[in-house]
């Protein structure tokens, strides 16, 4: 079988911080009567692992599929599991918890964990939508236990308000929060560890606060990152990390982009519509919201029948 484009099945997660826009904005088939904060559109972790929706490959695992043909859609000659790249849609109708992820030298140092880096595309904000991005600079481990204790831990956080096209890269070990009224693409290596530091002081349904992983956190936590030292991008490359590129393309109603053999892309449509297509596929339609995989055999093209904006993710 000649490697063709693969959309996966939305895994919906849901949060307490969570809503409804995934429908609202995309028509995601949200769960009735859930405040659904993550969809998941391309994973391979325990708990959460993509099914693809189209074409011969339809109801097998991603991981399963790729393991069939390394070399035709990853572009190397064994794959080994998990599948480089966790790509999310956020919905954060309220602030996150203040949280971190490991970098791969505090894993080994503890003994646990998966590292985690991650880039946030800002799809929708409302007026004075925010993030929480690092610490403030000079904050200090000391400081920072203190202002744990005495529930002032946002208030050493640099709070960087956000606009609709940027891209915010936080690496493994960065301290951060993203802030309510936000619609969020987020690209990460695949894992699913967090450490919560701080969560407003809210309670969830039973009336008891979440679990806060203070001494997991304060041993991950970079005290050398400021928000003025990680990139934001706009245009063109995003991101250009040792994890993961991220590249922003816009097209116009009616035009036609190649796509040659080359390097795995997941493509992350952020807005507009159209159809992926070759000799020997059937032509695979998309709108905004959908995600799906390019494999490194695939020779087609990308029609567009609207404007378009979408985001490529290589490795």
């Amino acid at each position: 079988m000649k490697p063709y484009p693969l959309k996966t099945v939305p895994i919906f997660k849901e949060r307490i911080w969570g809503g409804h826009k995934l429908h609202e904005a995309f028509g995601k088939d949200l769960p009735t009567g859930e405040k659904i904060g993550e969809s998941w559109e391309l994973a391979d972790l325990p708990n959460g692992k993509s099914m693809i929706q189209n074409g011969p490959c339809a109801g097998q695992v991603l991981a399963s599929v790729v393991e069939q043909d390394p070399e035709g859609i990853a572009g190397v000659k064994a794959f080994s599991r998990p599948f480089p790249l966790l790509v999310k849609l956020l919905d954060a109708q309220d602030v996150l918890s203040v949280q971190v992820h490991p970098d791969p030298e505090t894993c080994r140092r503890m003994g646990r964990g998966e590292p985690k880096t991650e880039c946030w595309y800002v799809i929708d904000a409302e007026p004075g939508a925010v993030i929480y991005k690092g610490l403030r600079k000079g904050v200090t481990k000391e400081q920072f236990t203190q202002a744990i204790e005495s529930g002032t831990t946002a208030d050493l956080l640099e709070k960087v308000p956000v606009a609709v096209g940027e891209c915010h890269f936080l690496p493994a070990g960065t301290a951060h929060a993203i802030g309510a009224g936000l619609l969020i693409a987020e690209i990460q290596t695949p894992s699913d560890t967090t450490y919560r530091v701080f969560d407003w002081n809210r309670v969830d349904d039973t009336g008891q606060p979440r679990q806060l992983h203070l001494e997991e956190a304060l041993e991950s936590i970079r005290f050398d990152i400021t928000s003025k030292d990680l990139p934001v991008g706009t245009v063109g490359r995003l991101i250009d990390s040792p994890y993961f590129k991220v590249d922003k393309r816009h097209r116009s109603a009616g035009a036609e982009s190649l796509l040659p053999a080359g390097p795995m892309e997941v493509l992350v449509f952020i807005s507009g519509g159209g159809a992926i297509v070759a000799g020997h596929a059937d032509p695979v339609a998309f709108e905004a919201g959908d995600c799906v995989l390019i494999p490194a055999a695939f020779e087609g093209a990308i029609t567009f029948d609207r404007d378009t904006v979408y985001l490529a993710v290589t490795l």
